[in-house]
């Protein structure tokens, strides 16, 4: 049963890896936790959606244009909205995103409404693979790979190219960027659009486990943000491993102790960081003086 309960955790824990990866891009340029990140991810599923059930596409072509359309999404975000705030602080960039979400989920129950769909996924999660005292489908193999292999593009992102450079540099100091020719609004399009891109990937992971409605992100989202604070909320390797701790203990918590009461894990381990370690367990903390 162990085994088992274990393999479950990594799976659901890869969803949660990708949405507090999301948020902590976010969160290491501008300090703003983003509250849409599960409705950006959940409309941009319903895209992916739309492309299939409406228009015919196949897979790759539906994907493809979600992506596109998430990243679009949250550069849209960030230029209309957060951009043009005026004389903005963390509470009022925090009370945008909030905004956005209600707007995205409202447009969502009006456009697809508040029915379950079945999300068509080209990898079963009926097909089953033998591991010895345990087994896994085909989509939680995939789920995990998606999630391994998107970590992994990231982390070459960030070490390698000029716009990856530039964002750390951006996330470390806006105005000494800014000085040394960085076009930091440039770099923040390119960081909420890149994150909205991770939290479509999630959701679209999800959806074909879950059942797609406007609902389909809240709980992954609450989860995610549980992950990142669990790890670090400033650092990426932090936070994905996080996800993958707080998947396992959950579902451990769930097998062992309570199914009913799974979904308070998320916020007592909330609770316990910000009371032991408010910077998480693998970020450094760091003492303002004045």
């Amino acid at each position: 049963m162990f085994l088992q309960l274990l393999v479950s955790g990594i799976s659901i824990g890869s969803i949660y890896a990708l949405v507090a990866l999301a948020m902590v891009i976010i969160y290491k340029t501008s300090e703003v936790p983003n509250f849409a990140q599960g409705e950006m991810a959940m409309i941009s599923t319903f895209i992916a959606f739309m492309f299939l059930d409406t228009y015919g596409q196949s897979f790759i072509v539906s994907f493809t244009g979600a992506l596109g359309f998430a990243v679009a999404l949250g550069a849209f975000l960030e230029f209309v909205f957060l951009r043009r705030a005026k004389d903005p602080n963390v509470l009022s960039l925090i009370l945008i995103t909030l905004g956005f979400e209600m707007m995205l989920y409202g447009l969502a129950s009006w456009k697809w409404g508040a029915d379950q769909k079945s999300f068509p996924f080209p990898v079963s999660d009926f097909d089953i693979v033998n591991l010895g005292q345990a087994v896994a489908s085909h989509l939680n193999i995939a789920t995990l790979f998606v999630a391994l292999f998107l970590m992994f593009i990231l982390f070459l992102f960030f070490k390698y190219t000029k716009v990856g450079i530039a964002m750390k540099a951006t996330q470390q100091n806006m105005i000494a960027a800014r000085i040394n020719g960085i076009r930091a609004n440039r770099i923040l399009s390119i960081t909420w659009g890149m994150s909205s891109f991770i939290g479509a990937v999630a959701g679209m992971m999800l959806a074909p486990i879950a059942t797609l409605d406007p609902n389909l992100m809240m709980d992954p989202l609450l989860k995610g943000f549980a992950a990142a604070v669990l790890g670090g909320m400033t650092t990426l390797v932090g936070s994905a491993i996080g996800g993958y701790l707080l998947g396992i203990i959950e579902t451990l918590f769930g097998g062992y102790v309570s199914l009913q009461f799974k979904s308070i894990v998320a916020f007592l381990i909330i609770v316990l960081v910000l009371c032991f370690k408010p910077s998480g367990l693998f970020a450094k903390h760091y003492v303002r003086r004045v």
